[in-house]
């Protein structure tokens, strides 16, 4: 089947979570929720880090911009997925459907080599105490924080191109909530092995290298608390990484599933419910995670309102 035979798809509908107008209306106000907290939550955090002068460290640096591309990763997404619940015609066009896979790409694989910064950041802390300002010097934060920015731009660039020169002549329903990758090469009307290679090569290298990297670093970390003779010492060396550790099981677990599961296995639906886990759950539970379980975000936070509560008084 070629492009010859049929029209060029310009328009791209979006299959709804549900017929049912009451369960549209509930996920609706749930997802609206969810993203609005997820907005304060981070906005919160980066205000926190930039405003206290006891988290100008490396380690917030680092929170500071995974708040920073929370905020992004899903705005790319769940504004447009909010218009559609209320919207008769639930869709998007090519070009933005094309704009919006490159900013979900740019913005994810970022996140992943930030994480392996961060875990970098903790092996260096934990690890090396006595060299971590040499390794971690802020040309090196600034150097790392521009490397995953600049990875995930190119990649995003490249993988964006790839997919949407392809030929898309009908159908045009995407069963998701965005553009994403498995649901548009199923829509592309020509054999699309050689792009699914493509995707398989990409996810190993700018998203499974950062994870193992990250893997790596805990490993190290593990093994340099274990050694510690004092249980009071291991528990408190443990509490500095413990957040970041959660953070990046979040986030790699549900995506790991979503775009490892083989093509036999793949399931719209479940991969619809996946990729709310990481495009939604997740940033939405970060700022939690950092300001739950940090001490030092949890102070700083509390100086921060008694500076600001004069204001509004």
């Amino acid at each position: 089947m070629t492009s010859r035979n049929h029209t060029a798809v310009t328009y791209f509908r979006f299959l709804p979570f549900s017929s049912t107008p009451e369960i549209q209306g509930f996920l609706f106000c749930l997802v609206l929720f969810m993203y609005l907290s997820t907005l304060v939550g981070n906005i919160l955090i980066i205000t926190v880090t930039m405003a206290d002068a006891a988290l100008h460290s490396p380690m917030y640096f680092f929170l500071k911009n995974l708040s920073f591309l929370e905020i992004g990763y899903t705005t790319s997404t769940i504004p447009k997925m909010l218009v559609n619940f209320l919207a008769k015609r639930k869709g998007i066009s090519f070009l933005g459907c094309a704009t919006q896979m490159y900013a979900f790409s740019l913005l994810g694989i970022t996140e992943c080599c930030l994480l392996a910064a961060m875990a970098y950041d903790r092996y260096a802390a934990i690890c090396h105490p006595l060299r971590y300002m040499t390794m971690m010097s802020w040309n090196m934060c600034f150097l790392l924080s521009a490397v995953s920015w600049l990875i995930g731009v190119l990649v995003a660039l490249g993988q964006t191109t790839f997919i949407f020169t392809l030929p898309y002549c009908g159908p045009n329903r995407i069963n998701h909530f965005f553009c994403d990758l498995p649901p548009l090469l199923k829509l592309a009307c020509v054999d699309t092995s050689k792009n699914e290679i493509t995707t398989f090569v990409i996810t190993v290298l700018f998203i499974m290298v950062p994870f193992l990297l990250t893997v790596v670093s805990y490993v190290q970390i593990l093994h340099t608390i274990f050694r510690m003779p004092s249980a009071r010492n291991k528990r408190k060396t443990f509490s500095t990484c413990s957040s970041h550790l959660v953070v990046v099981t979040l986030f790699y677990g549900s995506a790991i599933v979503t775009y490892w599961t083989p093509k036999g296995f793949y399931s719209s639906s479940s991969n619809k419910l996946l990729s709310l886990s990481y495009t939604l759950v997740s940033p939405v539970m970060n700022p939690l995670i950092y300001s739950l379980r940090n001490k030092e975000v949890k102070q700083a936070l509390k100086r921060l309102i008694k500076k600001t509560m004069p204001l509004f008084v």
